[in-house]
């Protein structure tokens, strides 16, 4: 059998159900590998050993007594590090919340646990969500397990590292303008950011409240469609919930794609590195042999995506941080104080072109949805570069490649679905991204798992990297 580590949630589940296999054994070898790897790949910030083994035997022993939740029941689940898990320590990444106990448990996690699933651990980050690159001032950088000296994106990084060093079945991340798909990208595995306000962002640390959005990471789209099962919903304490209905994302994976219409904006061929751009154009023939038609289309409005994504973020992070950036200038990261100064210096006039050039680009993907069904670009213009040694320079540098790419969905608050399209010739992946129109969320898991079929890398590692 192939290790057990790296098996999906959904190739697990009916093993779990069946009893061919034990909740035990599965969180043994998970544990394992993250007590071997995580010495070299750093990412987790808290590891919950002891709990987890507690959780997995009371998962067997439920199982064994004919009482099975679901296909969660049992599933190790790494949780990003500023989702709050009432009792166990959630930092965010930052000196500012190094001691932070919290009294409560943020809704999609519980939904999590509810379903059966087993939190092994909280995860490194960018601070406070700022950044591209999984780097941390106070809890060190996480490292790409497909090559350790390069970073493996973020700011969920040490979610996606986890994921492709088969250090967890599943985790947790947000997205305020990329930090799911990015990491998801450069650790070569899939991550969706969802319609705004489809998972509640109560209980987690903030970002940017407007642009701020909470998904799944996973090793195929089959599993993110499980996570999203469960993570999505109302939630009456989140103000930007949506009161929406939520389908059966996992049934009808196997539909297919034919007929599908995918428009490619020219933006998205703008800038890429050969090999990635090879990679994408490769992955475009193959969605055309499963019977996608491609249109190319042009969006001008997309070129105001960084100017409109950056002030925003900027402008509201400053607003969240506001009173510690008076008090504890100095707890802050290099790179994230930079950040958050440039947001004290936003002006209304400026937040509210910003907000007009969102509006103009709203309009512009809804015009776009007119003529096709899905848009498509790749997730990130690059690879994932090597660390260098001014992380916090080179932490913005990289934000501004990638937030180009990323940053639209945010601002429009449409899903995109991040999956790998294979790895260049120096071993790092890349990936492309599948957007849609707001609570296309099925569609999108449909189109990922028939690209999944095509088996576009392989996530055994190397234990010796």
């Amino acid at each position: 059998m192939t290790d057990i580590a790296f098996l999906t949630a959904t190739e697990l589940a009916p093993l779990l159900q069946t009893k061919q296999l034990s909740p035990v054994e599965l969180m043994k070898q998970v544990l394992e590998r993250i007590e071997k790897m995580d010495p070299s790949i750093n990412a987790y910030i808290t590891t919950l050993n002891e709990s987890a083994g507690k959780q997995a035997q009371e998962a067997e022993t439920a199982i064994m007594q004919g009482e099975y939740k679901g296909l969660l029941h049992g599933i190790p689940i790494g949780i990003k590090d500023n989702y709050q898990t009432k009792g166990i320590r959630t930092t965010g990444g930052s000196k500012l919340f190094r001691d932070f106990i919290p009294e409560q448990t943020a809704p999609s996690v519980d939904k999590l646990q509810a379903a059966g699933g087993i939190i092994i651990g909280k995860l490194n980050m960018n601070e406070l969500g700022a950044g591209s690159t999984g780097t941390n001032q106070l809890f060190g950088t996480t490292k790409n397990p497909w090559n350790t000296e390069h970073m493996p994106g973020g700011s969920s990084g040490g979610s996606g590292a986890a994921l492709a060093a088969g250090m967890a079945t599943l985790t947790t991340g947000t997205d305020t303008w990329g930090s799911n798909r990015i990491p998801a990208a450069m650790s070569g595995v899939y991550g969706l950011k969802p319609t705004y306000g489809l998972i509640s962002t109560y209980g987690i640390l903030p970002t940017a409240w407007s642009l701020d959005h909470a998904g799944p990471l996973a090793r195929s789209a089959s599993d993110i469609a499980l996570m999203l099962q469960y993570m999505a919903g109302y939630d009456p304490n989140d103000p930007a919930s949506l009161k929406a209905a939520v389908p059966d994302y996992t049934a009808d994976l196997n539909k297919g794609i034919n007929g599908i219409k995918i428009g490619i904006p020219t933006y998205y061929r703008e800038g890429l590195e050969p090999e990635v751009e090879k990679l994408f154009n490769k992955a475009v023939s193959t969605l055309q042999t499963m019977g996608v038609e491609i249109k190319e289309l042009v969006i001008p409005e997309l070129s105001m995506s960084t100017f409109s994504g950056f002030v925003i973020s900027a402008g509201e992070a400053a607003a969240a941080n506001y009173e510690p950036l008076q008090m504890q200038s100095a707890a802050y990261a290099q790179d994230t104080r930079a950040l958050l100064l440039s947001g004290t210096l936003t002006s209304a006039t400026q937040y509210m072109k910003a907000q007009q050039a969102r509006r103009k680009l709203v309009k512009a993907f809804q015009k776009a949805f007119d003529e096709v069904d899905i848009i498509l670009g790749p997730t990130i213009p690059i690879t994932a570069p090597a660390i260098g040694k001014n992380w916090a320079e080179q932490n913005l540098g990289v934000t501004a490649r990638c937030l180009p790419f990323a940053v639209p969905a945010n601002l429009t608050g449409i899903p995109s679905l991040s999956v790998p399209i294979g790895l260049c010739s120096n071993g790092l992946p890349a990936a492309m991204q599948f957007m849609g129109r707001h609570l296309s969320e099925k569609q999108l898991l449909q189109i990922g798992a028939a690209w999944e079929s095509t088996k576009p890398l392989s996530y055994m590692m190397d234990e010796t990297d």
